[in-house]
């Protein structure tokens, strides 16, 4: 164990001051590594249950294999490397606004990831996501129009929260139309939501897509000591 609390990194971005720590909690026994935008946490590795199913219920929609697969958002890299963990993925393509984030696993300051970084799957594209989703070029700057059999997306708080004004559009039929249009036949939509199911929205992504499932996902707080819910919709095209 090292220090009790450590800044591993700060720096100012276009949407605020970003900040990763790790610290060691005295009452769970664990090293905890906790990202900040400004004063608001944004993410932590003690709640990553979610993150992993995001990748796990996303891909199990899908059938057959030698799939291309889309992550937006880095983050920790739990769902980036819970869909490796499917030895049916081809390629994964990891979208990240952030270049601290990108070379906060590059540089290996977080545990585990060199199972990301050094994986020949694995290609981190320093890029703004919901440009990339409504532009002409899509997701692939080396292959203009490129389609994908699953996107799977963990960036904003929910539809309704999301860190970026600008990121609102995406989230309605038109929006989303645009991202389905950058998945093959059959391919599938994956979305980490912090709120509960929200019927309008699940609304929206019927206007888009053939079918659509809201997972609740229960995982313990420690924190406060009582049972969490995040909720990962999954949509998929006929």
């Amino acid at each position: 164990m090292g220090a009790r609390f450590e800044e591993l990194d700060w720096r100012e971005t276009e949407i605020g001051a970003i900040s990763l720590r790790r610290r060691f909690d005295p009452s769970l026994r664990v090293e905890v590594y906790e990202v900040k935008l400004d004063d608001e946490f944004l993410m932590s590795s003690l709640f990553t249950v979610a993150e992993v199913e995001l990748a796990r219920l996303g891909l199990a929609e899908l059938s057959g294999g030698d799939l291309d697969v889309i992550v937006g958002g880095l983050g920790l890299g739990y769902t980036a490397r819970a869909a490796l963990e499917d030895r049916r993925v081809r390629s994964l393509t990891v979208v990240e606004a952030l270049g601290a984030v990108i070379g906060w696993h590059r540089d290996a300051l977080l545990p585990y990831a060199a199972e990301l970084t050094s994986d020949s799957r694995t290609r981190l594209v320093h890029g703004d996501f919901f440009a990339m989703a409504a532009g002409d070029t899509g997701f692939d700057p080396d292959a203009p129009g490129r389609r994908f059999d699953a996107v799977l997306l963990d960036i904003d708080h929910s539809p309704r929260q999301v860190l970026h004004p600008g990121n609102a559009a995406f989230y309605t039929p038109d929006g989303l139309r645009r991202l389905a249009g950058r998945l093959r036949a059959g391919g599938v939509f994956a979305l980490w939501s912090n709120d509960p199911p929200d019927d309008d929205f699940i609304a929206v992504l019927d206007e888009v897509f053939a079918t659509t499932k809201a997972h609740v996902v229960s995982f313990p707080n420690p924190l406060q000591e009582r049972i969490a819910t995040n909720t990962v919709y999954v949509s998929r095209l006929t």
